[in-house]
């Protein structure tokens, strides 16, 4: 019986995270915009993502919901955002770079680095967290260095796509 609750309750948390990504408006911030944003081409973010540096880390695009608390989307050097997985982070080796109030003053609060690109240093936990606010069970980094690689890096999984603060518009496609 649990299993099937468990196997119902992702379905549901699947459809309402896929209806909100595709329901939601556009809001221009952090550098998602609105189709044809500017940044790179196709074929140059891939042979951006080619060229790379490889290493014992990941490259992680912070990807900021309002009242979610998950991170954002991680991958390994050399691979595609479609590969990228939605994460949470376990601080408890360090604080995320965001790890401000709310409520602070513009620039200086949770969130300010909406679509930063970051080589993120640690492993994954082999845990599944519950991120209540999406309904969605995520896999949890433990992260214990970062540093920033890009502020501006633009679009993530397309050039047409848009970032709303307010709902997930934002999946691998």
């Amino acid at each position: 019986m649990k299993s099937v609750f468990l196997s119902l309750f992702t379905a549901l948390g699947t459809f309402i995270v896929v209806s909100c990504a595709s329901s939601g408006s556009y809001v221009g911030s952090g550098g998602f915009g609105s189709p044809n944003m500017g940044g790179p081409s196709v074929e140059e973010r891939q042979a951006s993502i080619a060229s790379e540096p490889k290493g014992n880390f990941f490259y992680g695009r912070r990807y900021y919901v309002e009242k979610t608390r998950f991170w954002g989307y991680l991958r390994k050097p050399g691979q595609s955002a479609k590969n990228a997985k939605l994460v949470i982070i376990n601080e408890s080796s360090k604080r995320t770079p965001d790890r401000l109030p709310e409520n602070g003053p513009a620039g200086r609060r949770y969130g300010f680095d909406q679509n930063y690109e970051y080589r993120l240093y640690g492993h994954y936990t082999g845990e599944q967290v519950y991120e209540v606010n999406s309904n969605q069970f995520l896999p949890e980094f433990k992260l214990t260095r970062y540093e920033v690689v890009n502020k501006n890096p633009g679009w993530l999984f397309s050039p047409n796509d848009h970032y709303n603060p307010q709902s997930i518009t934002l999946i691998p496609r």
